[in-house]
């Protein structure tokens, strides 16, 4: 006899994908894939269906998503999928100015909320949109994908063993050269340098080193950041030429729970001659590490050579021949797909989600005392949300 098949089916309100991030990671490498492989399990004979539809304002580029997707069902009109009651979740992926209304919006329509990050314009806001959740009784989250990397994956196994004893500090090195169009064509969108419209990149990646410091390593409890504009003029969408308002690069250190120190650069003006567009150095008494999006390679206490500084020769030790590569002991998915599947059973199932939009609040944060840091040329403590 067949077995009973539950299959619970969950409309998706998804506002903003037709953006590059949205489209390519939250909608084509998400929920696509989560509906081609007949949905979420959560049982032996159950399982979690999304049912989207694609929201946003140009006509055009939603039904040329809507068939590169195969999602057959797309609106301009926000308002009235918020008044259906088959839509339980509502995604946000707009740009940041536009978030707070339609999220104020979701969880007063009674929707689930599900959004990207930064989660606001402000720590304020962010705040106002937690509680505005908490107080409508629905369930929400924050995109949190860095922590589902691979990379990042293996460097949480490594502590979980006591790989490296006492972590002394972490070194993050983030970016690449975003192109500024005059010859060849940007890769990022313009409004990435535009702070009128919620640009630059202490905005952008501070949001994402808070929840790796604060889940990984420990809270952030301070930070000195200097941002930079070092493009002054790129090219937009249309050709036009145009001023950047927004920073480009930021240089930050951080102070964490525990004594260890943390320093990250994140540019866009920047070429790679490093193992990734991200990597984590984590240096401990007992060894250290060196993770990118997928890999991560170690040296232990025993394997660490002892060099002697003595410039007038070439170097006797090739750096690179005493770092192991960590296998791969487990099997990893999308990263923005995984954490897209935990979300889903946390409504569902009721099982555990932790990334709320307070979590969000606290990226948010980061960045705005970054921004500060930055003004103020000082170091600025960062106090528990």
């Amino acid at each position: 006899m067949a077995e009973n098949i539950t299959i619970h089916k969950v409309g998706i309100i998804m506002n903003g994908v037709t953006g590059r991030m949205g489209t390519n990671q939250h909608l084509m490498r998400s929920i696509v894939e989560i509906i081609k492989q007949g949905g979420v399990q959560c049982g032996p004979a159950e399982y979690i269906m999304p049912d989207p539809v694609l929201v946003g304002r140009d006509e055009v580029k939603l039904r040329k998503l809507a068939q590169l997707s195969g999602v057959e069902k797309w609106t301009t009109n926000l308002d009235e999928v918020m008044k259906d009651p088959s839509y339980q979740i509502y995604f946000d992926a707009q740009t940041t100015g536009r978030r707070a209304e339609a999220v104020k919006m979701a969880a007063r329509a009674g929707k689930h909320v599900y959004c990207e990050k930064p989660v606001a314009v402000d720590t304020a806001t962010a705040l106002e949109l937690y509680e505005v959740c908490e107080k409508a009784g629905v369930k929400h989250g924050v995109v949190q994908d860095k922590l589902f990397l691979p990379g990042m994956l293996k460097l949480k196994r490594l502590m979980e063993n006591d790989f490296f004893g006492k972590i002394l500090s972490v070194r993050g090195e983030f970016g690449y050269w975003v192109f500024e169009g005059f010859n060849i064509p940007a890769q990022r969108p313009s409004w990435n340098y535009r702070k009128e419209d919620d640009g630059g990149i202490i905005v952008d990646m501070l949001c994402h080193w808070r929840y790796v410091l604060d889940n990984l390593f420990g809270n952030v409890k301070g930070v000195f950041c200097l941002g930079a504009m070092h493009i002054p003029e790129r090219v937009d969408e249309k050709g036009k030429v145009y001023k950047c308002t927004a920073d480009d690069a930021a240089y930050a250190t951080f102070e964490l729970e525990g004594g260890i120190i943390a320093h990250f650069n994140s540019s866009w003006v920047t070429r790679v001659r490093r193992d990734d567009l991200l990597t984590l150095q984590v240096d401990g008494t007992k060894g250290s590490a060196v993770a990118g999006l997928r890999e991560c390679w170690t040296q232990h206490y025993g394997n660490t050579p002892k060099p002697v500084w003595n410039p007038d020769i070439p170097s006797p030790i090739n750096f690179f021949e005493g770092w192991s590569k960590v296998p791969e002991q487990e099997s990893f998915g999308n990263a923005f797909k995984v954490e897209w599947e935990l979300f889903l059973k946390h409504v569902v199932k009721n099982e555990p989600f932790r990334w709320t939009l307070l979590e969000g609040a606290k990226g948010v944060q980061l960045a705005e005392k970054g921004l500060e840091s930055w003004a103020k040329r000082c170091w600025v403590e960062v106090p528990p949300l």
